[in-house]
């Protein structure tokens, strides 16, 4: 299977979670990355910065109506929900929360199925509530592959348990394994 995209969501925990998975990829890594990391509705762009200086590969906050290129990392900006639309671009959005988040993971992954369909991965790392497991039970009903982190290895296990508790995922993998899955995946990449 080629895959075309990659979802992850996290939250409390997540920015160890993040720079740990993501620093291990190469600037040769060409399947998209659209994440939504839960941040306070004033978080300036640290995340993004911050993973920017670490990662080989180009990390930034999403932009309304913007093109899905190959070679990125888009994150959700603070207080808006990302989506994915046809034809492969980001919209953002200010409706009300999901899951007591905006953004909501859910809301990417849903939206993200809904375009990919079998052609997009999903990932659950660390965080504190269920926001993701429906989203990627969405996933996983379209044919996409899903994987969560080890809740063994999560600062925070509530959100990969629930995740694991609402869909039968394909993986649950350390956050190096998962990794190393996604490096052996892009290889296949067109």
């Amino acid at each position: 299977m080629q895959y075309k995209a990659i979802v992850i969501g996290s939250s409390a925990g997540g920015l160890n979670a993040l720079r740990t998975l993501l620093t291990m990829l190469d600037a040769d890594f060409k399947i998209p990355i659209i994440i939504v990391q839960h941040t306070s509705p004033s978080s300036d762009n640290y995340i993004t910065t911050y993973l920017n200086d670490l990662c080989k590969l180009k990390v930034k906050e999403a932009d309304e109506k913007e093109k899905i290129m190959s070679g990125y990392i888009y994150f959700a900006p603070p207080n808006f929900h990302l989506l994915v639309e046809e034809k492969f671009f980001l919209s953002l959005s200010i409706e009300e929360r999901v899951n007591f988040a905006r953004p909501s993971i859910d809301v990417l992954f849903e939206t993200a199925a809904f375009t990919y369909k079998e052609k997009l991965i999903g990932i659950v790392l660390t965080g504190a509530n269920h926001d993701g497991a429906m989203g990627l039970r969405k996933i996983k009903e379209f044919g996409g592959l899903t994987i969560v982190q080890d809740p063994k290895t999560a600062e925070v296990n509530s959100m990969p348990l629930s995740a694991i508790k609402a869909t039968k995922v394909d993986h649950i993998l350390s956050l190096e394994d998962i990794g190393e899955l996604l490096i052996s995946i892009n290889r296949n990449f067109l």
